[in-house]
């Protein structure tokens, strides 16, 4: 099926017109212009790639919205007070939102010069393993797309709301987003040992609106 661009379809409505006046000199009608094709999506990055330049810093801004430090000076709690604080965390997760389109769009697992991660007998599949999973299974991979979206939402929800109590759950969410991705394609091996640290883990009280 061919691509209607805007400039195709002003360019239809423009021959309509060209015909509709000149119906009434009895000219005979012009013909229809065909639709111009779009131009080709062309991936520029790999995934791993799109992960460390893209995802990985703008989720930071996320994860690291709230948190509590334990040190030498006590407890330290960490809220977004400032309007530049909320920026910094929409902005984030306005990319997250869109990295995940761009995670659907075919392309490279890894730059040609990577292999597999912490070499032979690490819990990482290498780049070819993971993108023949990939193509295996399409509909899995979009639905974790869609989950990473669906995450980075609620959170411009929340940085709309000035909601920074919600923070914390949101960036627990998020991340459990990015993790299931990862135990169904990155490193499925480590599915268990992943699940059985996350249940074991004792979390410190997230910190109170208002902190930092």
């Amino acid at each position: 099926m061919p691509i209607v661009t805007a400039k195709g379809v002003l360019t239809a409505l423009a021959a309509l017109a060209v015909v509709a006046a000149g119906s009434s000199c009895a000219s005979p009608p012009a013909a229809a212009p065909q639709s111009s094709a779009g131009s080709p999506m062309t991936p520029v990055l790999s995934v791993k790639e799109l992960m460390e330049h893209i995802v990985d810093p703008q989720a930071d801004y996320v994860f690291e919205a709230v948190s509590v430090d334990v040190g030498p000076k006590g407890v330290v709690e960490t809220t977004p007070t400032t309007d530049e604080d909320w920026t910094r965390i929409e902005r984030g997760a306005w990319v997250l939102a869109e990295a995940s389109n761009l995670l659907k769009l075919p392309r490279k697992m890894a730059p040609d010069d990577v292999k597999r991660p912490g070499g032979p007998g690490a819990p990482e599949l290498a780049p070819h393993e993971i993108e023949a999973k990939v193509k295996a299974n399409p509909q899995l991979w979009n639905s974790h797309a869609d989950a990473l979206r669906d995450e980075a939402v609620k959170v411009i929800a929340i940085v709309k709301a000035r909601d920074a109590g919600k923070l914390f759950d949101a960036g627990s969410a998020l991340d459990r987003a990015c993790e299931g991705c990862h135990l169904d394609f990155w490193y499925p091996g480590d599915r268990e040992a992943v699940l059985k640290d996350r249940s074991s883990k004792a979390y410190i009280t997230k910190p109170a609106p208002g902190s930092k």
